[in-house]
């Protein structure tokens, strides 16, 4: 044949801007789409001789990329079914390619989909490239070789060359903007990044030595790929020192997982894979670019939001699936419906490897239980067809170390944990040491306390009282003892309303100020065993603010003070001791306070209530005004008085800073002062 001139057939004026323009952020996956091709060409070509259609001898089954920074090309070879002059015609030079405004604005934000949709994975090449030569001999019989060449303008030219073998060269002249890609550090990470579990060899450059103070080439090839990697082998062939080492090629420097789950389907659609549990921390966080998305070995992308559910984002490892295209966008996987097959079958297969590893060995599923409850909890709470498999081995864990099923459990505690209300009650601690008197108190009760100290466990907590029906989760310090799992109705403390008010007033004064914290004083008839004074947080409001601090809207309740309740124990003999010396020392000096601020409550009340259809006169108003002024001044001479008295009381001070230790809020000076107290009073 002689020279062959033309226009690449194309009904835009020019797709070589466009390429350049609109897919130049993602350019570097030029190198992926080449190579791919020139694998694509090799294992056909080992396709046609195994059916003796393809005569000839196969000397190499390799792909190699090379460089030359003088020439300024990059040039990727193989030696696989090579094209003849209507081969390159057929598909380089009539590109079904049509609507161009369309076109741009449909794909304009995203690369792979242009190249995928369009089939322009040869033209990629001319994202870096200012022109590209195709050196190519076909397997067929008698076929003579072809060069064509382009330098990004719709015209090419075509003419026969000299080949001494079967296959195809692809020569890049890499363009100014992009001489990155002519050294062989950039190819390399390239090629490891999508390239390195190819199923062909993949050679780039040559092997280094160590020799006279630098590194230098040797006469091997360096091969960058593993063509056999861990997944595409049966289970049965493997050992778990093999999964691991696997594990360590993907992530190295990581600790060993914790365990694998091999993933083998070619029904309803084609997948495999391994998904590795890596050990989870507390400090949760959900980690994208943990699994890597491969379409017949080659690396797509990993970013497999719309692959696997959310929670499975904390895994690691490969999984690959020809069903899902090279070229794929993120709102392709979110909708597509094979993916959400295989999402679904993906969520099936990781809950039942994890009940069968229940199964088989509790003992070392219990042993893994706080590295893996974060992944399992995660996933209870934001897929339903997960939660409802993971019923069947989630785990609840004591103060104790004692490991139980939600069944197991219940029956355990609901002898002596169902209240009056027939609510089974599952008391839990956050926190061993710093709870630990509460702890105390409950087990000595014959109450079992378990530990819920994840990060994710307040939101756990909701979704099992939501799914275990009557019960329901109370925090060991929400309140005291006797009253976590009411009985009966509650004891009243026997207190007048003025003792009531003076207490108030003396415990109330000694209280210290901390920073956003709120105390409210109430008095219960407890146990005398029990502590003179206990602080405890109203569970509804503690738990709100606990799931806040993970969920930026509910700030507003990470905003509010922490609330807690100092309960005075009116049994205790100390109390005792302080109301009766109260009663002696102070009360006369505050009952006459007392009785004036209820005087000018029922007279603000009366004159409220008698105003003509609820509109205050202005005499009425004045009248309030004062009552409201003479009740704050009656109020302030409380609080002085109150507060000198309880001053001079070292025992008031000393029961509240001990209640105060107990839950940690003891601190800085006030903790000094205490322990001076502490001291003189011994």
């Amino acid at each position: 044949m002689s020279t062959q001139k033309g226009t690449i057939g194309v009904t835009t004026e020019n797709i070589f801007p466009v390429i350049k323009k609109f897919l130049y952020s993602d350019h570097e996956i030029f190198l992926r789409e080449l190579v791919s091709n020139a694998i694509d060409a090799t294992q056909k070509l080992k396709t046609l001789s195994s059916f003796g259609e393809f005569k000839g001898e196969i000397t190499d089954a390799t792909v190699r990329v090379s460089i030359d920074k003088e020439a300024g090309t990059l040039t990727v070879s193989d030696h696989g079914i090579g094209m003849t002059a209507e081969d390159i015609d057929k598909y380089i030079n009539q590109i079904a390619f049509s609507g161009a405004e369309e076109f741009l604005e449909k794909y304009k934000d995203n690369a792979n989909a242009i190249i995928g949709h369009f089939g322009l994975g040869f033209y990629s090449a001319f994202m870096v490239a200012k022109k590209v030569e195709i050196r190519s001999l076909s397997y067929k019989e008698g076929a003579r070789a072809v060069k064509w060449e382009c330098d990004g303008s719709p015209e090419y030219s075509m003419e026969p060359i000299e080949k001494d073998h079967i296959g195809t060269d692809i020569i890049l002249y890499i363009d100014d903007e992009n001489k990155k890609f002519l050294e062989q550090g950039e190819i390399d990470l390239l090629l490891k990044k999508y390239c390195r579990f190819l199923p062909v060899p993949v050679i780039s450059g040559k092997e280094q030595e160590w020799k006279d103070g630098k590194y230098v080439d040797t006469d091997r090839d360096k091969i960058i790929n593993n063509t056999e990697p861990t997944w595409t082998k049966k289970p049965s062939e493997l050992t778990d020192e093999d999964y691991r080492a696997f594990y360590h090629e993907l992530y190295p420097g990581q600790e060993d997982p914790l365990f694998w789950i091999h993933l083998n389907v070619d029904y309803p659609f084609n997948l495999t894979g391994i998904l590795y549990f890596p050990k989870i921390k507390n400090n949760f966080e959900i980690t994208k670019n943990r699994i890597q998305l491969y379409c017949n070995q080659v690396f797509v992308t990993d970013s497999v939001e719309g692959v696997v559910p959310e929670f499975m984002m904390l895994l690691q490892g490969v999984i690959d699936s020809p069903d899902i295209p090279l070229n794929v966008s993120r709102s392709y996987l979110q909708s597509d419906t094979a993916v959400k097959k295989i999402s679904g079958y993906i969520t099936k297969k990781v809950a039942s490897r994890l009940e069968d590893i229940f199964k088989s060995d509790r003992a070392d599923f219990e042993q893994k239980w706080d590295d893996i409850k974060i992944f399992i909890e995660y996933g209870m709470l934001t897929d339903q067809k997960f939660c409802e498999a993971a019923m069947k081995f989630v785990l609840l864990k004591d103060t104790e170390d004692k490991h139980y099923t939600l069944e197991e459990y219940r029956t355990l505690i609901e002898g002596s944990q169902t209240d009056k209300d027939n609510d089974v009650v599952y008391i839990y601690a956050t926190d061993k040491v710093a709870q630990y008197t509460y702890i105390q108190a409950a087990t000595a009760k014959g109450y079992n306390v378990l530990l819920m100290d994840g990060q994710l466990d307040s939101h756990f907590i909701g979704l099992l009282e939501n799914k275990v029906e009557k019960s329901r989760f109370v925090r060991v310090d929400s309140d005291v003892v006797d009253n976590l799992i009411p009985k009966a109705d509650k004891k009243e403390a026997q207190l007048s309303t003025d003792e009531r008010d003076i207490l108030t007033s003396v415990f109330r004064s000694q209280i210290p100020a901390i920073d956003k914290a709120e105390f409210l004083v109430s008095f219960e008839a407890l146990s005398p065993e029990a502590n003179p004074i206990l602080i405890t947080q109203n569970e509804y409001m503690r738990r709100m603010k606990d799931m806040a601090a993970m969920q930026p809207g509910m700030s507003f309740y990470g905003e509010l003070p922490d609330s807690y309740n100092l309960i005075v124990n009116t049994e205790h003999d100390i109390v005792k001791r302080i109301m009766t010396d109260a009663n002696e020392n102070v009360m006369p000096r505050l009952k006459p306070l007392f009785e004036a601020i209820s005087a000018n409550n029922d007279k603000t009340k009366s004159l409220r209530d008698n105003a003509p259809e609820g509109k205050l006169s202005d005499v009425d108003q004045s009248q309030i005004k004062h009552l409201d002024e003479d009740t704050a001044h009656q109020r302030a001479e409380e609080k002085k008085i109150s507060t000198e008295y309880a001053s001079a009381q070292p025992l008031v001070k000393q029961v509240i800073d001990l209640a105060l230790l107990a839950n940690g809020l003891l601190k800085g000076a006030e903790l000094n002062e205490f322990i001076r107290r502490s001291i003189t009073l011994l």
